[in-house]
């Protein structure tokens, strides 16, 4: 009886974290139009940002209630599927069965998120996340944002495209908003659920909190990314695919991780695990750019072979385990 219970909740807040996410990013896609923002630029910093919510709250929560080795976990299992089952299912619904990768902005980002990805695991080589460590992803966020905001051929839409101001469009955005923040509380309640059964789990199962967090809360947060691939894909935008599947592995490895680790320092230690997790990150992200930059697309055999490096991992992540 105690099991279903707490699969019920896990299963139950993941479902909530789904829709209240959807609901976060449907308000801030809309609202980041008026903005006048490139696609790319918009997917990567609004949506993204909206869909790295989840992982946040989840980490925030794991590490006041003293187990921010769920956010570890987490932000591993959110990035590895964001770049393996994301980007493969992005390809097999797009029409023409591959993603263009061909802007300047978007190979000398896809640089960028090959160091986030792998610098929290450069960063836990000692077995913990310190508060300086924290610091040091923070900022590394925050570079970034200030090198896309230094000229603004990187981020400004041409005039044209940009939606104008018209007074009847006022009520529309401030519904948004209303949508925006209503999904944030949201996810703020769905958050508590996942924590809380998944340590009773873990507890349960006799496992670590950080193969749960890969497994299960990182797969559950990374939905709405996996989500919004496959609809920008179906409608060929072919730049919110990437732009958000690139902001949702860099800002949870940096600016998420940053904010766990300086409220409690992540120690892990199952270093088997993470060994393990450093190589398949490694590998794929290192994948990820090689595809972007030959050919400048990724294509469906190169999705299939990242899909299959995630079956691969979560099978050797089980065994070790």
């Amino acid at each position: 009886m105690i099991w279903f219970l707490y699969i019920s909740i896990f299963t139950l807040s993941c479902g909530l974290l789904y829709l209240a996410g959807e609901m976060v990013v449907s308000g801030l896609m809309k609202l980041s139009r008026f903005l006048g923002w490139k696609e790319f630029v918009v997917a990567f910093i609004v949506m993204a940002l909206a869909a790295s919510l989840p992982n946040l709250l989840v980490g925030i929560t794991s590490a006041l209630q003293g187990h921010p080795e769920l956010s570890f976990g987490d932000v591993l299992g959110n990035n590895l599927a964001a770049l393996t089952i994301a980007v493969a299912l992005a390809v097999f619904f797009s029409p023409k069965k591959e993603i263009p990768a061909d802007s300047r902005t978007v190979q000398q980002t896809s640089r960028f998120t090959i160091i986030a990805a792998i610098l929290p695991l450069i960063l836990v080589l000692d077995g913990q996340l310190s508060a300086s460590d924290g610091i040091i992803l923070i900022g590394c966020f925050f570079a970034y944002l200030l090198w896309l905001f230094a000229r603004s051929e990187r981020f400004r839409l041409p005039y044209e495209k940009i939606i104008p101001c018209q007074p009847q469009s006022l009520k529309y955005h401030l519904l948004n908003i209303l949508i925006i923040f209503g999904g944030v509380i949201l996810v703020a309640i769905a958050a508590q659920g996942i924590v809380y059964s998944a340590v009773k789990i873990a507890e349960l199962l006799g496992i670590s909190l950080v193969l749960i967090g890969i497994l299960a809360v990182g797969i559950g947060n990374a939905l709405p990314q996996i989500y919004f691939a496959v609809s920008s894909a179906k409608k060929n935008e072919t730049w919110l695919i990437l732009g958000n599947l690139m902001g949702s592995v860099t800002i949870p490895a940096t600016l998420v991780l940053g904010v766990v680790a300086l409220i409690h320092p992540i120690t892990i230690p199952d270093i088997s695990l993470v060994f393990i997790s450093r190589i398949f990150m490694i590998v794929t992200a290192l994948l990820f750019v090689i595809f972007t930059y030959t050919g400048k697309k990724i294509n469906r055999w190169e999705s299939v072979i990242l899909i299959l490096l995630y079956f691969l991992f979560i099978i050797l992540a089980i065994l070790v385990s």
